[in-house]
């Protein structure tokens, strides 16, 4: 490798080496700001044998991550990297300041309330009216990303084996079943280890093929390289939500929120799955925009699922195929069935209905993946369109649980407060420039809106605050 391509290799090393830090540091602040103590946890004091299932933190960590990371960190990444090297950027930072702080706090305030799930945090901590909201916003999200990842894994087998998509569907629908009703440890907790150990080889023998074959990564740059110049903020921002935050993390760590023996295993599960798939997100935007020699030739790689298998047979070449196969149908498998398993939880919670028994589970199961068929008949490119935006906004109210949470308990809030009133602003923006939103063309006067947005949401954040302490000291007087 010459002196030139090892300078512009050291762009996606760096941005490694920062995610390493930011772990062990930034992650460790974030830790002792929550304040873990040895209480019992929900897995302990709520076991049922099918939702809250003790379970040790390797396998808690596989499930979260492998939950977490479906299609999204790669091929939001590979969209993502359209806008040019700044996506390496929001990855890295994004992971650190948002989606770390989200998945990790969301999940250790569950597991402070009984293993709660998210509807029932944010009416707690944001109001009945924000509840309300969320308990049917939630119920479609997880509809609609279950759905897509049944038609995701389809589309791919259909093209590589021929066989017809509806065979595939039926198939992968089955699984779903299986995995949605049976208690978590006893196919989600022994699958996922094997596929977990497959993705992390995977990654490994792609970043040993860029070095050996000298696959040159673009310096940063902030320079909009989108060839229709579709501005970075805020689109960027949400097309690479997995990936450096999303809101569909949330309703995962809920899910293994039940599962932890105690609390010091939450950073081992919740962070570091987070930082693991900002890596793999990282990877696959300096990859693609490597392997195709820019934004350019990325844009007429065709994009997607071609692109990725592109890629992966071009740096693995006979055994890539093998990968694609494995890795990219069992990626959107293993998050949709815990999308639906979250829809079938979340039904019965909103409606307080029992789950212990198979017959409970299966009269919410039925209708649930009824409605899944129906949906099947739309395509993956169709659903993802709505996941990603609707994605963002739940993290923007992910973001404002954990704000109010810190307050209420006088820890340092802003480190989710800055955040959330980030991810307000850019998710304003995107509503008012987006095709399913206003559509407005007028950028001076979107981001003159975001930025008032900004400095509102920081303000109502310090004035929750004030009242807190407010009525704190009225009780104290």
């Amino acid at each position: 490798m010459s002196k030139k391509e090892d300078e512009i290799m050291k762009s996606y090393f760096i941005g490694v080496v920062i995610l390493i830090v930011a772990y062990l540091t930034y992650g460790k602040y974030l830790e002792k700001n929550f304040g873990i103590d040895n209480r019992e946890t929900p897995a302990l004091l709520k076991a049922d044998g099918v939702d809250f299932v003790e379970m040790n933190w390797i396998k808690s960590f596989l499930v979260q991550f492998l939950n977490i990371a479906g299609l999204g960190p790669i091929t939001g990444a590979v969209a993502g990297a359209m806008w040019g090297s700044s996506a390496f950027l929001w990855i890295v930072f994004g992971t650190i300041f948002a989606g770390a702080v989200h998945d990790y706090y969301t999940g250790m305030i569950s597991m402070r309330n009984n293993g709660e799930n998210m509807q029932e945090l944010i009416g707690k901590y944001l109001g009945n009216r924000a509840k309300l909201f969320t308990k049917y916003f939630l119920i479609i999200l997880l509809i609609i990303v279950g759905v897509a990842f049944i038609t995701g894994p389809a589309e791919i087998l259909q093209s590589f084996t021929g066989i017809n998509k509806e065979i595939w569907l039926t198939l992968i629908v089955g699984y779903y079943i299986v995995a949605t009703l049976l208690p978590i440890d006893k196919i989600i907790g022994r699958v996922y280890p094997l596929f977990g150990g497959a993705l992390v080889l995977m990654m490994f023998l792609l970043i040993g093929a860029m070095l050996i074959k000298g696959v040159k990564i673009p310096e940063v740059t902030l320079e909009n390289m989108h060839p229709k110049k579709l501005p970075i903020f805020p689109y960027m921002f949400v097309v690479i939500s997995c990936g450096a935050i999303s809101g569909f993390h949330s309703t995962q760590s809920v899910l293994v929120a039940r599962c932890l023996k105690n609390e010091k295993d939450g950073r081992k599960s919740f962070m570091a799955a987070m930082y693991l798939e900002g890596f793999v997100a990282l990877t696959w935007a300096a990859i693609s925009l490597g392997f195709f020699n820019g934004v350019e030739g990325l844009a007429g790689s065709g994009g997607g699922m071609v692109a990725v298998s592109k890629m992966i047979t071009g740096l693995l070449g006979k055994y890539g195929l093998v990968f694609t196969l494995f890795g990219l149908i069992a990626l959107p498998i293993t998050t949709g069935d815990t999308a639906f398993r979250s829809a079938r939880v979340t039904i019965a919670e909103v409606l307080n209905y029992n789950q212990s028994s198979l017959k409970n589970r299966l009269i919410v199961a039925i209708p649930l993946f009824l409605l899944a068929g129906f949906l099947s008949q739309f395509g993956f490119n169709t659903l993802w369109r709505y996941v990603a935006s609707t994605n963002q906004l739940l993290a923007t109210l992910g973001l404002w649980t954990c704000t109010y949470y810190f307050i209420e308990k006088k820890r340092n809030y802003w480190v989710a407060g800055i955040p959330a009133a980030f991810m307000s602003a850019m998710i304003t923006c995107y509503f008012l420039v987006a095709p399913e939103g206003l559509k407005l063309d007028n950028m001076y006067l979107v981001y003159s809106i975001g930025i008032l947005n900004f400095i509102l949401a920081l303000i109502v954040i310090s004035l929750k605050n004030a009242k807190v302490n407010k009525e704190l000291d009225k009780i104290i007087i």
